[in-house]
């Protein structure tokens, strides 16, 4: 059985998350993207610490979907480096949790065409 988790990353508040965040959803990947307002990061990168406008999402998925969403990050993710920290979910709302798995659940994923199978 697989286990509620987030993942975090982060976006520039420049780009527009939004195409992002919908891909997770209707691929299957994730039931639930928040996108934050925007934040200022400061952060070491190649040796200078540096500061920029970011916005941070919580991708609510399961352990068992990890890889895959590691995977899309791979080649759909505009940074470099892209933060993915998974942080496991040790207790929730037992209906928000049923809801968090029906949503990934096979028969709700996306078909060809990206609509519902039934």
């Amino acid at each position: 059985m697989s286990s509620p988790v987030i993942v975090l990353t982060t976006l520039s508040a420049a780009t527009d998350a939004t195409p992002f965040a919908r891909a997770l959803v209707q691929s299957g990947l994730a039931a639930c993207v928040n996108v934050l307002p925007p934040m200022t990061s400061i952060y070491r990168w190649k040796g200078a610490i540096e500061e920029d406008s970011e916005q941070q999402l919580l991708i609510k998925t399961t352990d068992d979907r990890v890889a895959a969403l590691q995977a899309h990050f791979n080649t759909a993710h505009p940074y470099e480096i892209a933060e993915f920290l998974v942080v496991p979910i040790s207790e929730g709302s037992p209906a928000y949790l049923r809801w968090l798995a029906d949503s990934l659940a096979p028969a709700a994923a996306p078909g060809p065409g990206g609509t519902e199978r039934s």
